[in-house]
């Protein structure tokens, strides 16, 4: 019973980590009907230009922080007026491959932009673990954890409750009729994809004190994926419940089939459940099912 307890723990502070990636993907969809397949390198770059304000640059972690996301604001204003603005009304495969084109390209790039050691980004914190009701609990998981549910619960009350977070919930809604309601929806589409840029920062920043450095960091995007397919890619309630669960199925599989199945079963957890919900339920937990006349 401990040691189920302990792979449910932490695949439930996984699972928070998971949520915030997820809502990166959540947001851009809700605004543009995009899903952007380059979101894993986007996490790597946030998390180097951290590594790099914070090593190379001696500006502390704040001020790190503040500049890894001045960083990948300008990252996402270029790529939403230069890519995203072009691909509005395209079929969807269109976005599908410039995306992963671009993932691609960065991820070729990144490694000469940036010095590809462990010193260049923020390491694992090293302390001794939390002890609760003799489970132990790794301090920096937890950390991480916490902070990803402050910033997915500050960005659901900026939907919620903000002037901004209403018009772009009208955008998501019916973007003509938002324009038609004389709303801006370029500059709005502006602010969630730059929204999305800074997600994606803390997002690499929390998954390196987890997990460790190095450009392998991308593939967590793909490894989030299902999530978001699973909750459906419009909820974000969907989604963090999705994160949740897929993170302590993905502990349990890791915990209890890797020694009969061998190594590596929980990584491919996910995307079985994906393949489970695709039959019940293709437009996820909550999604809303869309139905075209053709």
């Amino acid at each position: 019973m401990p040691f189920f307890l302990a792979l449910v723990i932490d695949g439930a502070l996984a699972g928070a980590i998971y949520a915030l990636i997820a809502l990166a993907f959540v947001l851009v969809y809700k605004a543009s009907a995009m899903i952007n397949f380059a979101l894993g390198e986007w996490i790597v770059v946030g998390a180097l230009l951290a590594g790099t304000g914070m090593h190379l640059l001696h500006l502390g972690a704040v001020g790190a922080l503040i500049f890894a996301g001045i960083g990948m604001i300008a990252l996402a204003a270029g790529f939403c007026r230069f890519v995203v603005r072009r691909l509005v009304a395209r079929p969807a495969i269109s976005a599908i491959m410039v995306t992963l084109g671009l993932g691609m390209v960065m991820h070729s790039i990144a490694p000469l932009l940036f010095v590809s050691t462990p010193g260049l980004i923020p390491q694992t914190l090293r302390s001794e673990p939390l002890v609760v009701a003799g489970l132990d609990i790794p301090l920096n998981k937890l950390a991480a954890a916490c902070v990803a549910v402050i910033c997915t619960a500050a960005i659901g009350a900026f939907y919620s409750y903000s002037r901004t977070g209403v018009a772009l919930r009208a955008i998501a809604d019916d973007p003509q009729a938002a324009m038609s309601a004389g709303i801006d929806v370029d500059h709005y589409l502006l602010i969630v994809w730059g929204l999305t840029g800074v997600v994606a920062m803390v997002a690499g920043v929390l998954w390196v004190f987890v997990a460790g450095s190095g450009f392998g960091v991308a593939l967590v995007g793909l490894k989030v994926f299902p999530i978001v397919i699973i909750g459906g890619l419009d909820s974000v309630a969907g989604t963090i419940v999705a994160a949740i669960a897929i993170g302590v199925l993905e502990s349990l599989g890791t915990g209890y089939l890797d020694e009969p199945f061998g190594s590596g079963f929980g990584n491919i957890a996910p995307y079985l459940a994906l393949l489970g919900m695709l039959m019940l339920r293709p437009h996820g937990l909550f999604g809303r099912p869309r139905i075209e006349r053709v």
